[in-house]
């Protein structure tokens, strides 16, 4: 069952654009045009018009993609009721933050050896590009650290845990010496290290947004040293003494070097586990799903 080229048509109206629409799919721009061209005589209608330099459905066009979805997501379960019955599956599964990282770690050792024949691929991004691909159903779940649970519907959320988000400062900052323990208010943090680098995560990630919220309450915009979304490295780099920063509980380590300090009002980020809607869910898939969530 090949739907190469109805993911032709579905990508030209994401992307609202034949050269990006093309690049995306790695074919040429006029093999991309000459297929639609020939796919437009066959249906009859047009199924794009340009309007303001972009490529919109049309009415037709929007039957016509309907169909697709269709038609892919038949084949898309076909395809994995036929793996399932070896238990060949192929999961694909996103993963936002160094948690979820850890997490899959303690999970995929035990589930392989239940299911040996099982394909799990990993990608690793942000936030808002991992949301995107669950709702757009092109992984099939994710291990995400979220704001808020706003973004999916509850029957595809399943949260693991609440977890709390700290101040970190190297052990050395004059600041720990005389509060070597304490929670910080939030507007102590603020009067306390307006003079400090801060190490901030990319925007978009959870902490940054926690990280703004806070600076936007007191009008505040620090002296950023760097944007990681790597938090090995701006842990090192505050264990270091190169900056300050906002570390999450699981993976507050290193304490001989960073001192971690609860905030007042306290900030939170969820973990959780997210699948994409049309799904389907054998034993295999159950099982991972299960495992993931009931892990710590």
């Amino acid at each position: 069952m090949d739907v190469k080229y109805l993911n032709y048509i579905l990508t030209i109206a994401q992307r609202k654009n034949m050269t990006k629409a093309a690049e995306e799919l790695f074919v040429s721009q006029s093999s991309l045009s000459q297929y639609l061209s020939k796919l437009e005589q066959e249906v009859g209608a047009p199924l794009f018009l340009r309007a303001r330099g972009e490529l919109i459905l049309t009415p037709e066009g929007e039957l016509y993609v309907e169909a697709a979805k269709k038609v892919i997501q038949i084949q898309k379960e076909l395809y994995e009721t036929i793996r399932s019955k070896n238990h060949k599956s192929h999961i694909t599964i996103g993963v936002t933050s160094q948690f979820g990282l850890q997490l899959l770690t303690r999970v995929i050792p035990p589930y392989k050896k239940k299911f040996p024949q099982v394909t799990i691929e990993i990608s690793e991004s942000n936030v808002p590009a991992i949301t995107k691909m669950i709702l757009d159903e092109s992984i099939d779940c994710a291990l995400m650290a979220l704001n808020d649970t706003e973004a999916f519907p509850r029957d595809q959320i399943w949260l693991t845990r609440q977890e709390e988000v700290f101040f970190a400062i190297p052990v050395s900052h004059p600041y720990h010496a005389k509060n070597p323990g304490q929670p910080i208010l939030q507007e102590d943090l603020i009067r306390e290290f307006k003079d400090d680098h801060f190490l901030l995560s990319k925007k978009g990630s959870t902490l940054r947004v926690l990280a703004d919220s806070v600076f936007s309450d007191f009008q505040f915009t620090p002296s950023t040293m760097c944007e990681t979304n790597s938090i090995t490295a701006t842990r090192s780099m505050a264990a270091m003494g190169i900056g300050v920063t906002f570390i999450a509980d699981s993976c507050a380590s290193d304490r001989e070097h960073v001192a971690y300090y609860p905030l007042k009002p306290a900030l939170y980020r969820y973990q959780a586990v997210v699948h994409r809607k049309n799904w389907v869910m054998h034993e295999a898939e159950r099982g991972l799903l299960e495992m993931m969530g009931s892990s710590r």
